[in-house]
């Protein structure tokens, strides 16, 4: 422990919180996208592939978390300088608050889009589109993480 470097940990709770804030979201939005589909199932037995496809889009927020580990982890060595944990640390924050926020309310977006296709209405399509409108915003939290990971020290 005497030649522990604290910017290492800085390092790893970024990538921790990368992961586990995104997956987070993604889990938490397919909860209420497919408790909705569950609903609308009972409703409609038929209908199982159009609400799988509705309730599924928030699982990818926890694909964009791994994205940014797999871009952050080859700067993490335990003789990092501080700057670029820093970095680490604010693309993990930045990130996964994104991920999780966006894949939460993508979840409420394709939780109605499945109420409705349970009462009948033909709105995959429209329901799709109003489900990625959340999902944009993961996305650039995850472009921006990608741009931040330019600015370390080699």
């Amino acid at each position: 422990m005497e030649n522990f470097n604290p910017a290492f940990l800085i390092a790893a709770i970024g990538l921790g919180l990368m992961i586990g804030l995104s997956c987070s979201g993604s889990a938490i939005g397919l909860v209420i996208s497919g408790s909705a589909a569950l609903g609308s199932l009972k409703k409609r037995p038929d209908a199982f592939g159009v609400l799988l496809v509705a309730s599924v889009l928030p699982s990818t927020q926890g694909i964009y978390g791994f994205v940014g580990f797999f871009i952050y982890q080859a700067l993490v060595k335990p003789t990092m300088p501080l700057f670029n944990a820093c970095l680490v640390l604010a693309a993990g924050l930045m990130l996964g608050i994104g991920a999780l926020v966006s894949a939460i309310y993508q979840g409420k977006a394709c939780a109605a889009s499945a109420s409705a296709i349970g009462s009948g209405h033909d709105i995959l399509g429209p329901g799709l589109v109003f489900g990625a409108l959340p999902e944009f915003y993961a996305i650039l939290s995850l472009v921006a993480s990608i741009l931040l990971s330019m600015l370390a020290i080699k």
